[in-house]
């Protein structure tokens, strides 16, 4: 007979899931063994857990009450176990962290060599992927999320803001103007990101429509493309922090900008594994503030001049002087 504890918390990660395939996956076992389970425990209570179709699974009455009644009992072992070996306690085994593309690479990937030294029995499999994933259909441990949340299923944990700037190259805005006002952005080559929540750009109390010859899935393309002298992009400071540094591009200041949120989101809510705890921790230290703004340039104000360049406006010609004989 199968494990009565095993059985129920295949039956959550099931229920979680919404089908045998995607908790067979999730928890590295056969579809047939996680279907044995869940038959298993509706033969043992006598009653039927959930309603089977060709698209997916739903509890029953039965079921809901059951699953509840799991997630607690579920949730007091771990609890116990986690106060009995907390000292003990040592992160290993393989934890599957997913990350946006330019967010992972430039901060996060960097972060995990002093990560990994802390922790030397642990390995992080680190996905990148700007898209959000489902982390229990994919069987994800942890992701960090740039933007407010939708999954409220999700447990999250806020560890830094992600402010954005709007940014052009030096060579864009003296062939092309300084945008002043946000509403100025619609005469200018909006550079566009495909992924993003909506197609215009957010300020205070605002947001103003743009468009532009580019659009892009992901923000490095952007940020390259701008500097090139392309046109004018919207992008977070962790992105865009080098390029204004060096002055490749020059941030404008066209009003205030709302700042996004940036999340660790946990597929579970039960008490999460140390493997899991130690990443959260260390990304929420590292990240509480936020090194990728420090000692950025402030925006250019309406009437700053270019740097390097005049904002005069040249003066008119004056009579040809007669030539000197």
């Amino acid at each position: 007979m199968p494990d009565r504890l095993t059985g129920m918390q295949i039956f959550v990660r099931v229920a979680a899931a919404g089908s045998f395939s995607a908790a067979a996956r999730a928890l590295g076992l056969s579809q047939s063994g996680v279907t044995k389970h869940v038959a298993a425990l509706e033969d043992r209570l006598g009653a039927r857990l959930l309603h089977r179709t060709t698209r997916r699974l739903t509890l029953t009455e039965a079921g809901r009450h059951y699953l509840e009644a799991c997630e607690r009992i579920l949730a007091e072992i771990d609890e116990a176990e986690a106060a009995a070996g907390a000292e003990a306690a040592e992160p290993r085994g393989t934890l599957r962290l997913n990350v946006p593309v330019s967010f992972g690479v430039l901060q996060v990937a960097p972060a995990l060599a002093e990560f990994g030294q802390a922790h030397p029995s642990l390995t992080v499999e680190l996905g990148l992927n700007d898209r959000p994933v489902d982390l229990i259909e994919e069987g994800w441990d942890l992701a960090l999320r740039i933007g407010h949340l939708r999954d409220s299923s999700l447990v999250a944990r806020a560890l830094a803001p992600c402010r954005m700037r709007v940014c052009a190259a030096p060579s864009y805005l003296a062939a092309r103007g300084r945008p002043r006002r946000p509403e100025d952005l619609s005469a200018h080559n909006c550079l566009g990101y495909t992924l993003a929540s909506s197609d215009g750009w957010r300020f205070e109390g605002a947001t103003v429509a743009v468009a532009g010859s580019l659009r892009a899935s992901n923000g490095a393309a952007l940020v390259a493309a701008a500097a090139a002298g392309l046109g004018v992009i919207y992008q977070p400071t962790f992105l865009v922090g080098e390029a204004l540094r060096c002055g490749s591009l020059l941030a404008l200041d066209l009003g205030a900008i709302p700042s996004l949120p940036i999340h660790a989101v946990m597929p579970s809510r039960r008490r999460p594994p140390a493997k899991v705890r130690a990443l959260v921790a260390f990304v929420a230290a590292r990240f509480a503030d936020p090194p990728w703004d420090r000692d950025l340039p402030a925006p250019l104000g309406a009437d700053d001049p270019l740097p390097g360049m005049c904002d005069t406006p040249w003066p008119e010609a004056g009579p040809v002087p007669a030539r000197l004989s």
